[in-house]
């Protein structure tokens, strides 16, 4: 500020509260102080104890308590982060507040720019003068002779936004006393309830310069509780490096015991989101503290009394150091572990959950079938040769490959010999995998193939040579067969119909790996990928961890992959480009298919699901027709995004009130970002950087201010400048999957709801198998779609929505991809880009309220009341009974109905002897259009056949046509005609 001078902190036991003000103008955080006489200037020392970065350069604003009136005679003199002293005018007696973190707020709020002013000096020149307050009289200190104010409370604007007790920092004096007291330890321990979970890395709370260090911790449970606790751990004279933690049996009074591997660290590892057992490493940084947090679960049928165990803390160059727990066991049984209690953060235990993680198969998919060496399951099969890789792959009855795949090293003409010829190895109800290694040249190649129930086939191929060798090229070809490449879409191509050549390059901005080459009935996605794979993020978020770029494929930039078209096939062509290989190297070329359409359509499901997408009345709900209600985030029922445990008894009140009255239920649930009122957050936060992305910070003040660094923050939601959801962006796979996939079977069992709507998805198909396993088998019928905003821009990456998420499609039941999209766009792109129906899903539209004419060409309409009122074709749709009916659109060679004008497009949905016309228009004016009918393939009697346009509120007027007539149809719009008699 001005002058920092020596001055003192009073060490004593300040009151800590909350109130209620303006903190969108004053701040989070303010001090009471008294002045007892008036004076024209007084002094005060604030020892504020706050953690927040450049305490100095923020501003400080004090107003009279009764009046708001703001002292404009101020001049902070001292400013740090233990107190502050403040010199101002008071021109009576009685109440200020001080307000020492002011923010402000610019951008859109959701994801707002918060920043602190710093002081604006605004002190009379005579005042400062007459009281000795200028540069040049600071520095004797004669300002503290002046009449001095009292402290009487340190406030926050709410219970959430408060420091006390754990984010109260302790001063450098109180740390070195308490280091003087423990002369031959390196390092301190302070054992902790989770009542006080430690928040602070930076600082040690003033809590343990009271408590000091311990060797010992009592604490109090219940049987059948999964109990945690934490240990901070201060180093103070080196780094802790590489701590391992160890256990012995819990012993009770009388004989009892709970055996060791019943404890956990969760800092040190656990079950990861395959299923595998992992471990990480844990180091403290000298002068930095860490924490260990445990769990340990309590047998149900464990006896009550006093209990001992000894944790061994063992960093690997420092001394051992032990904990003595004693832990009282109390009657009554927590029959669920303590899980529904979120203050016994009992939850923790759900990040090492292998729920969902299995090979059993879910709806409406059926057993792997194995027969030599073809492979099939739902519509669809392959056929391996000895190599391994496919020579065959059949999608509802059609050949896609034009000739077998090949993997070509590209060095000299030589012969293959195998060694291992491809043999199925196992074979589940959910997989079967085959594996092979053959020769080629101076070349070692391996191949093992996973092919689930789902379609999707992984492939890990490794390469390996004996000596030093260069070649030309080391790559994959994948030749489709022309009439089944009719649409393209991915690796920087917009999805709509295949371009004769494109040339493609790796580049980490970009959110592309992957390419779909196909048609309607028949299609392949490829995704290239390395060994250590994980999900990137996606969204705006993507570019803060992007794709981990395959090495292999990537070759310093060498590699990419060209879409090439010959005679009567299109080749998949992905390669490196020429490299040295050195003697004992192993290159791993891996990649996945997945051959669509995943499932087959389903008209009358889709048909029958009608979304209410807002947090409305039941009985509204019901009034509107739809079936299927959407709980967003941001509201009463279900506040803070991916966390919707706050408000569990009203959701589960409005879940109850639509069953009885007919309705499904589903709510917002996903991953991506978590909320900052996670309960389980300073856990997640201090067990290692596994489930938050490191950032530069930013975002709400809350998380300025508790958080200070080292956070990627996401989006927000203003309830008031008060409470505000701020949420931080979450890593692409970590144990938080384990959690999330639990907290939806608690969801299942304890509120009942329906499904899930997904935002976006910020998992891999591994997690989506797991997430709809545990849907189908802790409530029938439930349903997840997804929505998606369009990816295919600068600030996500260049993806395509769709291929981005077709591993996950086998999975989900709906599509919601319409934000961002351009219904103006041809009808080749709404076909692959939006639609869903290449993939075996429909879709709705969003962005505008779509167009409901061209939607109905693909079976969509828009979900009420969030994107439009799809009410009036609801009604068409019963009063036709379009469940029963079978959609051909015109895509489909066998569709009935086509009209003589290229721009117009026909979609025609049959059912016994009536027809339901969908016809749009992508002409730029007005046109005519006459039906050509294929009578020959309807069972409906051409002679008495009518054209009959009902009556459709904002969407056509009553009309009749005949056969012959020409109908016109205006630009963007079209009809919906039926056959009558």
């Amino acid at each position: 500020m001005f002058l920092l001078t020596e001055s003192y902190s009073e060490v004593n036991d300040m009151q800590y509260g909350i109130s209620v003000w303006d903190n969108g103008k004053y701040g989070n955080h303010r001090a009471v102080i008294n002045v007892q006489q008036s004076a024209d200037a007084v002094w005060v020392n604030i020892p504020w104890r706050r953690r927040d970065s450049d305490p100095d350069k923020k501003n400080i604003i004090i107003v009279k308590a009764d009046t708001e009136e703001q002292i404009k005679n101020l001049i902070p003199i001292n400013i740090n982060n233990e107190y502050g002293d403040l010199v101002f005018q008071a021109e009576t007696p009685g109440k200020y507040y001080v307000y020492y973190m002011p923010w402000e707020v610019s951008g859109w709020k959701s994801f707002p720019k918060i920043t602190y002013p710093p002081f604006k000096m605004e002190a009379d020149e005579e005042w400062l003068s007459r009281n000795k307050l200028t540069p040049e009289t600071l520095s004797d200190g004669d300002w503290r002779n002046l009449p001095k104010a009292d402290v009487l409370e340190i406030q926050a604007c709410d219970e959430f936004h408060r420091f006390d007790p754990m984010e109260v920092i302790a001063t450098k004096d109180e740390v070195e006393q308490l280091i003087a007291k423990y002369p031959d330890r390196p390092y301190l321990l302070f054992p902790e309830s989770r009542t006080y979970p430690v928040k602070m890395t930076d600082y040690l709370p003033l809590r343990w310069i009271k408590t000091g260090s311990k060797t010992d911790f009592f604490g109090e449970a219940q049987i059948g509780e999964f109990y945690t606790f934490q240990i901070g751990v201060y180093p103070f004279k080196q780094d802790l490096e590489n701590i391992e933690v160890n256990f012995t049996d819990l012993k009770g009074s009388i004989g009892q015991v709970v055996n060791a591997s019943e404890f956990r660290c969760f800092n040190l590892g656990g079950i990861d989101w395959w299923g595998r057992p992992f471990k990480r490493s844990f180091s403290i940084t000298k002068g930095k503290v860490g924490t260990l947090w445990f769990g340990v679960q309590i047998p149900k049928d464990g006896t009550i009394g006093y209990y001992e165990s000894i944790i061994s803390i063992k960093p690997s160059k420092a001394p051992e150091s032990q904990i003595k727990l004693y832990l009282n066991i109390v009657p009554n049984i927590l029959e669920d572990g303590g899980e529904s209690d979120l203050w016994r953060f009992s939850r923790l235990k759900w990040l090492d959950s292998t729920i969902g993680i299995d090979d059993d198969i879910t709806d409406p998919y059926t057993p792997i079938e194995v027969s030599d060496q073809i492979v099939k399951c739902l519509g669809r099969n392959v056929r391996f040769d000895e190599t391994g890789l496919l020579q065959s792959i059949v999608s509802n009855g059609n050949e896609i490959l034009a000739e077998p795949m090949k993997f070509i090293v590209d060095n000299k003409e030589t012969a293959k010999t195998v060694k291992k010829p491809a043999n199925i190895n196992k074979h589940t109800k959910g997989s079967a995998e085959w594996e092979s290694e053959y020769v080629q040249g101076n070349f070692t190649v391996k191949c093992n193939a996973k092919m689930d129930y789902d379609g999707y086939i992984n492939f890990k191929i490794s390469l390996s040579t004996d000596q030093d060798i260069k070649v030309n090229d080391i790559r994959l070809d994948i030749p489709i067969k022309k009439e089944f490449a009719t649409y393209m879409m991915g690796m920087g191509h917009k999805g709509g119909y295949r371009s004769k050549e494109w040339r493609w390059k790796w580049d980490r901005n970009l959110h592309q790996d992957c390419v779909w080459i196909g048609d309607v009935d028949a299609g392949l996605q490829c995704k290239l990928k390395g060994p250590n794979y994980t999900w990137p993020l996606v969204n705006i978020h993507y570019k803060v961890k992007p794709l981990d770029i395959p090495e292999a494929w990537y070759n310093e930039g060498k590699g990419g992959c060209d879409i090439v078209e010959a005679d009567d096939k299109v080749i998949i062509r992905a390669y490196s480009g020429e490299r040295e290989i050195q003697a004992g190297q192993e290159l791993r070329f891996d990649f996945g298919l997945l051959i669509t359409p995943v499932k087959p359509l389903d008209l009358a499901k889709h048909s029958k699901e009608r979304y209410y997408h807002a947090y409305h009345p039941i009985d509204r709900v019901v009034e509107s027709g739809a079936s299927v209600v959407n709980i967003h985030h941001a509201n009463e029922l279900n506040p803070y995004i991916n966390y919707p445990f706050f408000a569990v008894d009203k959701l589960k009140d409005y879940v109850k009130e639509g069953h009885d009255k007919g309705l499904k239920v589903k709510i917002y649930y996903t991953l991506r970002e978590l909320s900052n009122h996670v309960v389980e957050l300073p856990a997640l936060l201090n067990i290692g950087d596994e489930i938050f992305v490191k950032g530069a910070g930013g975002g709400y003040s809350w998380l300025q201010e508790h958080l200070v660094s080292d956070y990627s923050p996401a989006w927000h939601h203003w309830f008031s400048d008060v409470d505000v959801d701020s949420a931080l962006v979450t890593a692409g796979l970590s144990r938080w999957h384990n959690y999330y996939l639990e907290g939806l079977r608690w969801l299942l069992e304890h509120v009942q709801i329906d499904g899930l709507y997904i935002d976006d998805i910020g998992y891999d198909r591994e997690i989506m198998k797991r997430t709809r396993k545990v849907l189908d088998r802790y409530r029938e019928g439930c349903l997840i779609d997804v929505h998606s905003w369009n990816h295919f821009n600068d600030m996500a990456g260049w993806a395509n929505c769709l291929n981005m998420y077709m591993e996950h499609l086998p999975y989900v039941d709906s599509l919601w991809i319409g934000e961002g999209f351009d219904y103006n766009e041809s009808p080749e792109y709404w076909l692959v880009e939006i639609s869903g129906i290449p993939f075996g899903l429909f879709s709705e539209m969003l962005e505008g309220g779509g167009n409901q004419w061209r939607g109905m060409i693909y079976g969509m309409t828009t979900r009420f009341p969030y994107s439009g009122d799809p009410r009036p074709i609801w009604k068409i749709w019963d009063d036709f009974g379009i469940q029963d009916a079978k959609m051909i659109g015109y895509w489909d060679k066998s569709c009935p109905v086509k009209t003589d004008n290229k721009d117009i497009l026909a979609t025609a949905y049959v059912k016994n002897n009536d027809m339901l016309i969908a016809i749009a228009s992508w002409a730029k004016e007005p046109v005519d259009c006459k039906l050509e009918i294929d009578w020959d393939s309807l069972n409906i009697d051409r002679q008495k056949a009518k054209i009959y346009a009902p009556a459709i509120a904002n969407f056509q007027e009553e009309a009749t046509f005949q056969l012959s007539d020409r109908i016109n149809v205006q630009p963007g719009r079209g009809w919906l005609l039926k056959i009558t008699y």
